[in-house]
């Protein structure tokens, strides 16, 4: 029986650690080429493979709509992402969120040792040859964006992330914030305590409009943003230049919302998940041991 040949794996994050693990798994040997470690990158931290380097939640764990299912069918596929989240869960109402540190420990573990997987520390700057899969993402090293656009014959590449701020836990006033399950809601086993899993920001409407009027001025980010519409950014892997394209206006993004004149600013998808007395426009944070993600 000839044996499968190998399968060279660019790239350690979400989307590479689960496809190497799959594919050995499947029985195929595996080279696993990760470049941090030998170089780092502007977003992480350590050299572990699938660390989170922006939100910590993976979104709904219901099934009754796509982003849920889309994980049930994963746990039945086997997803070490999924495993690994299931650990690393921490309490956040309906959705699935994780301790990032936790998160990557079991994913990097899982990977790194399966027999079947080889992890090489390297900067890859070349596509290799097939079979191989390139799962680098928006920070992919500027000699390997060069071979990829080479290979494609395309001038640029651009990549839609979606942008979610996080923040010190001690930066925020746990006088003026408070916990509360997001539409009363914990999916989580074990978790349900009368605290809830969310902090949550209140501002009264002098503060809120002050927010507002300070976000429809504020600089926006150049380069590797995308201007006006949706929370996404255009970024240039290897650093390339992109040129920006106006993503449509998304009714939960605050920031196109300021620049409207009508109320709506007020509504959309920033309407408040919990109930407050009297009513207030409420930002909801969850997190991890020492940080929060902005999730509303």
């Amino acid at each position: 029986m000839t044996e499968s040949p190998t399968v060279h794996v660019v790239g350690g994050g979400l989307a590479g650690s689960e496809a190497a693990f799959q594919l050995a798994e499947r029985g195929h040997r595996v080279v696993l080429h990760e470049m941090r470690g030998v170089r780092g990158t502007e977003a992480h931290k350590t050299d572990r493979l699938a660390e989170l380097v922006c939100s910590n939640t993976f979104k709904s764990t219901e099934v009754t709509n796509a982003h849920g299912l889309l994980k049930a069918e994963m746990r039945l596929l086997g997803s070490v992402v999924l495993q690994a989240a299931d650990v690393a869960r921490v309490a956040a109402g309906s959705a699935l969120a994780v301790d990032r540190d936790v998160f990557s420990v079991q994913v990097n573990d899982r990977v790194v040792n399966h027999p079947r997987v080889t992890v090489t520390r390297e900067e890859v700057t070349a596509v290799p040859s097939a079979p191989a899969i390139i799962a680098t993402g928006p920070l992919t090293s500027e000699a390997l964006a060069d071979s990829v656009r080479a290979r494609l014959g395309v001038q640029s590449l651009a990549f839609y992330d979606a942008i979610a701020p996080i923040l010190a836990v001690e930066s925020i006033d746990h006088e003026v914030a408070f916990r509360a399950a997001r539409w009363d809601k914990e999916t989580m086993e074990g978790e349900q305590g009368e605290e809830g899993a969310y902090l949550n920001c209140p501002m009264d409407k002098e503060q809120y409009e002050a927010f507002i009027d300070a976000l429809a001025v504020a600089d926006p980010a150049h380069g590797q943003a995308s201007v006006g519409g949706g929370a996404a950014a255009s970024r240039g892997p290897g650093g390339a230049d992109v040129e920006p394209r106006r993503i449509p206006d998304a009714p939960a993004d605050p920031r196109a919302a300021a620049h409207r004149a009508d109320d709506s600013r007020a509504r959309g998808g920033r309407v408040p998940s919990v109930r407050v007395d009297p009513p207030q426009l409420v930002r909801e944070c969850t997190g991890d041991a020492d940080a929060a993600s902005v999730v509303a």
